[in-house]
């Protein structure tokens, strides 16, 4: 048979940084790891071809190549899966279609031939067998969460790298914490299942062999959440890895808490990692409570920011407005926590309910679910009747984002952070790209742009001060032309 495997386009969201792709040429910041994953599991005799819409355009060639479609996908890529589902139903073409989308939405995938739901590792080979014997069902679904060191290696070969910004990576499934807006354990459960090392080394050999020297992301929702295997296995095998390797980094997801922990931090930073993604959400106590963010509680968070942004670690940060308990000061609170933090990668958004979680449920029973929810973190809507005014809230939300993208305070972020943050520990070799973005942003930020004052104040500032982060200051002048793009979008 031949396997068409779809991967949907994204819309133009904070995390596609679209804008700041252009500056290094590439068209996708990750691949479709779940898809070629899936692709490993297939029959070896079938011939199996992956068109990501990220990066390219599906054809007429490759539709009439195709005896079967494979899509997976998000709730942020729902109106491109239609598109997709719509022209493979014209041609007869037999669809199956699995992820998270359809996971948590499958009433609404009537017209997709075979759903195959939950992880694939259980309901991919059900589903093969009775396929190939001719008695496939509908939907395949299954409350058991496996093992994952049966998970065989993406099928790397699938992809054209040239075309992607960072591979993408996978040691853990699940996380140890309730957040009741957050559908992660809804969908993997609260019992973190692991990889080997071996495993992990010989995912990234292979990438290594196939000519892959840029960065990797460890997927992971909360890479930290078996610390004694962490530290045990996974890192030191990486520190090993590196010494031969020349400077690959890495980022990933974490809690607040691996601020309490040095000697992991320090770990994490030798074996490559150099920057986070934290879940902040709010410097608000009474809603932490309310949202079972017990990890954050009683804490200085920008302390904690501070002390992992000294190891050498980059955060990343996740914040949300529209809580119960928040109240018209939150705004400002939000605003000015992000830019005494540094953090400059400052994701905020409306509080939205996806299915499956006890927000959901909840506010269900109090009857203030009014849709679906749009999978887009900062594009200013929700699903959900709020507590405060809905008006307020969306001004107050505005207000934050004009805030802490404009020029002015971004630059000034910037700057909070370079003057916090321990060069990393890895040594990058610079790539052509990266210098054709440095050279490029010079042009469009420095030369053309409105925040040239402010760009060629952090380039010189960081020249004389911290020289060895002046690729990173480069680096989030880009982020930051970006950012100012998506918030025009929902703040204009």
């Amino acid at each position: 048979m031949n396997i068409l495997l779809i991967y949907p386009k994204f819309p133009d969201t904070f995390w596609s940084f679209k804008h700041a792709l252009k500056f290094i040429h590439k068209q996708a910041t990750l691949p479709p790891l779940g898809l070629i994953t899936v692709a490993a599991m297939l029959p070896e005799k079938w011939n199996k071809k992956l068109v990501d819409l990220n990066i390219e355009k599906l054809t007429e060639k490759d539709i009439e190549w195709a005896d079967c479609v494979f899509i997976s996908g998000m709730i942020v890529q729902k109106e491109s899966v239609l598109k997709i589902i719509n022209t493979f139903r014209e041609k007869g073409i037999t669809i199956v279609a699995g992820g998270p989308l359809f996971t948590i939405e499958p009433d609404s995938f009537d017209m997709v031939d075979y759903l195959i739901l939950n992880e694939a590792e259980i309901t991919l080979p059900k589903f093969l067998d009775d396929f190939q014997n001719g008695k496939a069902k509908h939907i395949y679904t299954t409350t058991e969460f496996p093992d994952i060191k049966d998970t065989p290696a993406p099928m790397w070969e699938l992809l054209n790298l040239k075309r992607y910004a960072t591979m993408s990576i996978q040691f853990s499934r699940g996380c140890p914490f309730h957040c009741d807006f957050c559908n992660v354990t809804a969908l993997f459960g609260h019992k973190v299942r692991l990889k080997t090392a071996e495993q992990i080394i010989n995912e990234l050999d292979s990438l290594f062999k196939l000519g892959w020297r840029d960065g990797v992301f460890f997927v992971d929702d909360n890479l930290i959440g078996n610390r004694k295997r962490l530290k045990e296995d996974l890192l030191p095998a990486l520190i090993e890895w590196q010494k031969n390797k020349k400077g690959i980094p890495f980022n990933t997801e974490v809690s607040i808490n691996l601020a309490d922990d040095e000697e992991m931090m320090q770990l994490m930073v030798d074996a490559g990692f150099d920057t986070v993604f934290v879940g902040v959400e709010t410097p608000d106590e009474d809603s932490l409570i309310e949202c079972s963010k017990k990890q954050n509680k009683n804490r200085d968070m920008v302390a904690d920011i501070k002390r992992m942004q000294h190891f050498g670690l980059q955060v990343q940060g996740g914040f949300i407005v529209g809580f119960d308990n928040d109240t018209e000061s939150i705004f400002q609170r939000q605003i000015d926590f992000i830019q005494k933090s540094g953090i400059v990668t400052a994701m905020v958004g409306l509080l939205q309910a996806p299915p499956g979680t006890k927000l959901y449920d909840r506010l269900k029973r109090e009857n203030r679910i009014i849709g679906d929810t749009s999978g887009d973190n900062v594009d200013g809507t929700t699903n959900i009747i709020p507590r405060m005014n809905i008006d307020t809230l969306r001004e107050g939300y505005k207000n934050i984002l004009e805030s802490i993208y404009a020029p002015k305070p971004y630059y000034q972020r910037v700057t909070t952070f370079l003057r916090e943050y321990k060069a990393p520990k890895i040594k990058t070799p610079i790539r052509a790209h990266s210098i054709m973005a440095m050279l490029e942003s010079i042009v469009l930020l420095g030369i053309i742009g409105k925040e040239r004052k402010y760009y060629w104040r952090l380039i010189l500032w960081t020249f004389v001060r911290r020289p060895k982060l002046i690729s990173i200051a480069f680096t989030l002048a880009i982020y930051g032309h970006h950012f100012r793009k998506i918030c025009d979008m929902h703040v204009v």
